[in-house]
Parts: structure tokens; sequence; C-alpha cells
């Protein structure tokens, strides 16, 4: 027992001799260190100011070669920054500063102008050194930091909000490019991403009280959407608040003060807000801010799209299910199918009606959805030429001139041909419609044995072909006032374009559903019809039903 205990007590005095000797050894080194600073401090002052510099950990032989000799031998080099800060100099050997001096201008900054000496010099990271940037850049650029104090921005900064942007915030640090330049920050292509590392940062805007949708806003408006997709020419964040000069909208000088929209917008819409001021231009997605003819409009979509296209699902479903165990028994039981029997469906210039608008309706749905995404994968063959033509637009406008011409065709057709307006009569409304839809859903849905009459040209037809009317006049009408923007701007309040924006989109989605749900089935995917129904392509459809074709008056009247 007391063996360990001596053993405890001589390691325990080992251990610390050897951390006395450890100790000793790195004062040692610290004073060996700040031997060659004391030594040069005695003859030279720059010791007190690197002490409270950016340098202040390093020693004086880092940078200054043969110091230790004395007399000094002349001919030494003066250190360069580049020898510690390579990567910092090759970003400003291609900035505007470092060009502009290649090319002989002694007097564009350098290292020594920005940052000062290097023995003085501030930490970067430092908040002094933050606020000397703008004395700094107005050395040389007077107006813009004059501009830039007043702006919202500098305003911020001077009431000692440090994390207010800086110059440098936004053109960079060393490796500042000209505006032209597609690498720049302030670059138009990258000004979303430079003004949203602030305005969509949650963070930040939470907690100065900053708009939180901004960003979000901005990149679901027309700008937005263009601009994600490539386009140069599209406005910008700078485009409307300005660069430097950047003022609150309560500021009369301000380029987004309700009083001056008109001239704002104006420079890209001639004539915008002159009759009607210029409402919200960044429409709140939040709930309840948005203006309520947005909110109505998206409450009656959202409403009706889940709605008609459930039934139509219900129906079509019900109907699918129906004969598919018609079939199944049919097959198993020997019993014969039905006789098919062929119907005249669509004369010829019926069906070169139909190809045009089937053709231009394709081409619509794929243009219009690639507007508004134009980050999914079927969107980017479109986009390949989007910085130098707006493929997208410029497609999508072409199949709606052709669409509208055929619809207006199609009037005119039954307006001068007897023969159409004669066969298009079996698409008007009877009293006999909303009966056969109910007991035929019912049907469906598998209320009752025996499948009930269905005209030749029923209510699934006629549903059909009036919903395919009232969407190209409400496509065509909400579609002229984005298509004639400038001149809309200049008669109709901006509220007007924003409400025809969601009309046109939600009645895109519902007329796409549509057709996929209602449309492909009567023509693919009915069992009677699979695997084509070719009415479309020579006037003729086939069918295969169990269910009379008599008219239930003339079951009865027979019967009497």
């Amino acid at each position: 027992m007391k063996r360990n205990r001596a053993y405890r007590s001589w390691a325990l005095k080992l251990g610390s001799f050897l951390l006395g000797l450890l100790v000793a050894s790195l004062a040692a080194n610290l004073r060996a260190a700040d031997a060659p600073k004391a030594e040069c401090a005695s003859c030279h002052d720059q010791g007190t100011k690197l002490a409270k510099s950016a340098h202040a950990a390093l020693t004086c032989d880092t940078c200054h070669e043969k110091h230790d000799e004395y007399p000094h031998p002349a001919g030494v080099e003066k250190p360069q920054c580049v020898n510690c800060h390579a990567d910092q100099a090759g970003d400003y050997a291609q900035s505007v500063h470092g060009l502009a001096r290649k090319n002989g201008n002694e007097g564009a900054p350098d290292c020594a102008m920005c940052h000062g000496s290097a023995h003085e010099l501030l930490a970067p990271k430092s908040q002094a050194f933050r606020t000397s940037v703008l004395d700094t850049c107005g050395m040389c650029h007077t107006d813009v930091v004059d501009q830039y104090r007043a702006s919202v921005h500098g305003q911020a900064l001077a009431k000692g909000i440090t994390q207010a942007p800086l110059c440098t915030d936004c053109h960079g640090e060393h490796k500042i490019l000209k505006h032209t330049n597609a690498a720049s920050p302030v670059n138009k292509a990258n000004i979303r991403e430079t003004c949203g590392s602030c305005h969509g940062d949650v963070r930040l805007t939470r907690k100065f009280g900053l708009p939180s949708d901004r960003l979000v806003s901005f990149d679901e408006s027309f700008h937005g959407l263009a601009a994600k997709a490539g386009s140069q020419t599209v406005a910008n964040c700078a485009s409307c608040h300005g660069v430097h000069n950047i003022l609150p909208s309560s500021d009369p000088k301000s380029t987004i003060n309700p009083k001056n929209l008109p001239a704002t917008c104006g420079h890209c819409h001639p004539g915008a807000g002159t009759r009607f001021a210029i409402s919200q231009v960044h429409v709140p997605l939040e709930a309840g801010g948005e203006p309520p003819p947005l909110r109505w409009v998206r409450q009656f979509y959202l409403l009706v799209i889940p709605v008609t296209i459930g039934l139509m699902l219900l129906h079509n479903g019900g109907d699918w299910v129906r004969k598919l165990i018609r079939l199944r028994f049919r097959a198993r039981r020997g019993i014969a199918e039905p006789a098919p029997h062929e119907e005249i469906r669509m004369l010829p210039f019926e069906r070169v009606q139909h190809a045009i608008m089937a053709i231009s309706f394709i081409i619509l749905v794929w243009t219009g959805f690639a507007l508004k995404y134009p980050d999914q994968w079927w969107a980017r063959p479109l986009l390949m030429l989007e910085g130098k033509t707006p493929l997208r637009g410029l497609i999508h406008r072409i199949a709606a001139g052709i669409f509208i011409g055929i619809s207006v065709t199609h009037l005119l057709s039954l307006i001068v041909n007897r023969k159409l307006r004669e066969h298009w009569k079996e698409m008007l409304p009877t009293v006999d419609d909303p009966r056969e839809a109910l007991s035929n859903f019912a049907y469906n849905l598998g209320l009752g044995d025996r499948r009930p009459y269905r005209s030749p040209h029923s209510y699934i037809e006629k549903a059909e072909y009036w919903a395919v009317v009232w969407g190209a006049i409400v496509m065509i009408a909400t579609g002229a006032l984005l298509w004639a923007n400038n001149l809309a701007m200049r008669f109709l309040p901006k509220l007007w374009l924003d409400v025809a924006t969601s009309v046109h989109f939600y009645e895109a989605v519902l007329a796409t559903l549509a057709i996929v749900v209602w449309h492909f089935y009567s023509i693919i995917f009915d069992p009677d019809v699979y695997p084509l129904n070719t009415a479309f392509l020579n006037g003729r459809t086939v069918k295969k039903e169990e269910h009379s074709r008599e008219h239930p008056s003339q079951v009865k009247a027979a019967g009497d």
C-alpha cells in the first residue's frame, strides 16, 4: 500500500516537472518571437502601429528580409502582398481596378489605397473597417457614395445598422467587375441573387421588419419567371428600385413612389399608369395579403377544379369498371358481344378544324406551362435561345393566333354553311340532357343494373363542346389582355392584368386536366372504342354498346 502511494507521488512530481518544462519552452518561444519586434521598435515606430493592426500576430521578419543586418542593406525589395495573399491578388488582377492599373493608370486603387499601410491596416471583418468602406470608395466614386448615403441602405448604416449592404456587399471586394460582365454580382442576370442575399434571408427580414415575400413574389411574377429562364431584357430589382439611389416608396424622390411609377414602368410599358394608378407590383403571397379580386379568383378555381375533375374521374372510372366487368364476364360465359355500329360524328371540314385546334392547343399547353415552370425538364428545349430570343413566348403567341383564327373560322362556318349548321345543332342542350347525365352517372357509380339510354350526341359530347367554347372565350379574353399588356396598362388598372394572369393560369390547368380526364377517355380509354376512336380521322366512330339505342319514350310507345 505504501509502495503504491510512493509511486503515485513520484509520478505526480514527474508530471509537474514536464509541464513546467513545456510552459517554460512556450514562454521562451514567445519572448523570442517578440524580440525582433522589440528590437525593431527601438528605431521604428511602426511596431506600435503593428500591434493594433490585422498583422499583429506576424513578426517583422515575416515580410522584411535581412532586417537583422545593420545598417540595413540597400536595394532590398519591399514585401509584396501577393506573397501571402495570392488568391486576393489574383482576384484583384482580374478586377476593373487591377486592369486599369495594368493599363497604366497609376491612380487606380491598389492594396494600400483601400486597406492602408501594412503596419496599421484594420481587420477586414472588424466594424471599424466596415464603416470605413464608404470613405474609401468615396475617394474615387464621390457622386455614387453621395447617392448611397441618401438611400435606405446608407441611412440604415448611418443609424448604426452595420448589416446594411455596402459597396463591397454588392460589387464584391477584390474581384470587382464591370456590371456588363456576366460574372459580376451586379450584372442584370445576377441582380436577383445579389439582392436576394438579404431580402431572401428570413432571419434578416424578421430582424429588421422587412417584407419577407419580396423575392418569392418577384419569382412568381412575369418578370421573375422570364429572368429565371434567362431573359436579358426583362426588368429586375434595379430596373424599378434604382441602383445606388434606392429610396422608400414614401419618398417623393423614389422611383417606386406612386407618383413616379408611370415614369418607372413607362421605360418598358409606355403609357402605363397614365389613366389609373398602378397598384401593387409585388403581389403579396401570404394569406390575406393579396387584393380581394385575386383572392376570389384563387378560391373559386381551387374549389371548381378539384370538384369538376373529381366528378369526371368518378363518372369515367365507374364507366370503365362497369365495362371491364361486362367484358370479363361475357368472355367467361361465352356471351357474344353486341354488334358494333358506326355513327357519323365529324364532317370533313370539322375534322380539319379539330386537327388545327388540337395541335394549337397542345402547343399552347406546352409553351404556356413552360412560361410558368421554366425549371422543368420538359421546358428546357424552349429555353435554348431564351437569352437572345424569347422562344417560349413567341411560339405561344403564334399558337394563340392560330387558336383564335380557328375559333373564328368555326363561328363563320356555322353562319355560312347550312350543312355544318344543321350538324352543329346536335350539340345544342336539350331538356333530356340533365336526366341522361344523372341517370348515367348513377349507373356508373353502381346504382342500377340496366344501363340507361344515352343520346348519340349526349351530355358527354355537349359538355365537352360547350366547355371548349367557354374556355376559348375566357382564354382569348385574358390572353389578349396579357398579350397587349402595354395597351392594357395604359387604359386599365394593373389589377386587371393581375386578375387576367390568375384566371388564364387556372383556366389552363382546368382545360388541360379536362382534356386528359374527359376527352382522352372518350377517344382512347373507353373500352367500347379502345384503342382509338377514329372519328377525328375518318369522321366515323365504331361502338359496342349493350343498351338499347331507342329513346325511352319510343320504347314506351311501342309497348302501348
